[in-house]
């Protein structure tokens, strides 16, 4: 039995076709499973810098809770601020905060200072003391300057995670009344 002329010139054409669509079905699976693991690995260096963000701010604003900064600055630099990340020791990060950098101050006049307030209270000095003459409330008592100035600080925490490979940096400024002679000594 003999074929017909054209049942000759395709006996092997679906085959071939067949393994063309089975490799580009098998190029697109590959791809798929590439672009997922890809996407898979972006998420997950984005959630440890994420992290990482976190603990940076933490030890900030632990740092910033603490007058110790504006007092000595020196010493926060020296005293790095360990963060847990979820509660366990087997996820903490130590974050290096660089020295606190005070870039302005201005002197608070006792006219800025509200009697009623507890810690307007505390800046407020007595004319009465270095000038018995001038009574507290008077016009020259309002224009001389209290105790406290306002300050403007630079704060910078970096973290490194050794587990991850992520490093970040936070700068935050914050502004803060401190006793005057701590403002003349650390704002230059």
């Amino acid at each position: 039995m003999t074929r017909p002329p054209l049942m000759k010139h395709q006996s092997g054409a679906t085959l071939v076709v067949a393994l063309i669509f089975l490799i580009l079905l098998s190029l697109f699976a590959i791809n798929a499973f590439n672009s997922s693991s890809t996407n898979l690995r972006v998420v997950g260096n984005s959630q440890v810098r994420q992290e990482a963000v976190a603990a940076a701010q933490v030890a900030i604003e632990q740092t910033i809770s603490s007058t110790l900064f504006a007092e000595e600055p020196i010493t926060v630099a020296n005293t790095p601020v360990v963060v847990k990340l979820d509660g366990t020791d087997n996820s903490q990060v130590t974050v290096a905060m660089a020295q606190p950098a005070c870039y302005r101050y201005r002197n608070i006049r006792n006219g800025e200072l509200n009697p009623d307030n507890e810690d307007d209270r505390a800046c407020m000095t007595s004319s009465s003391v270095t000038n018995p003459g001038i009574p507290i409330g008077s016009p020259q008592w309002q224009a001389d300057t209290s105790l406290c100035a306002n300050t403007e600080w630079d704060l910078r925490a970096t973290v490194t995670d050794t587990r991850t490979g992520a490093s970040v940096a936070i700068q935050q400024g914050v502004g803060v009344r401190v006793l005057e002679g701590n403002a003349a000594d650390n704002c230059k």
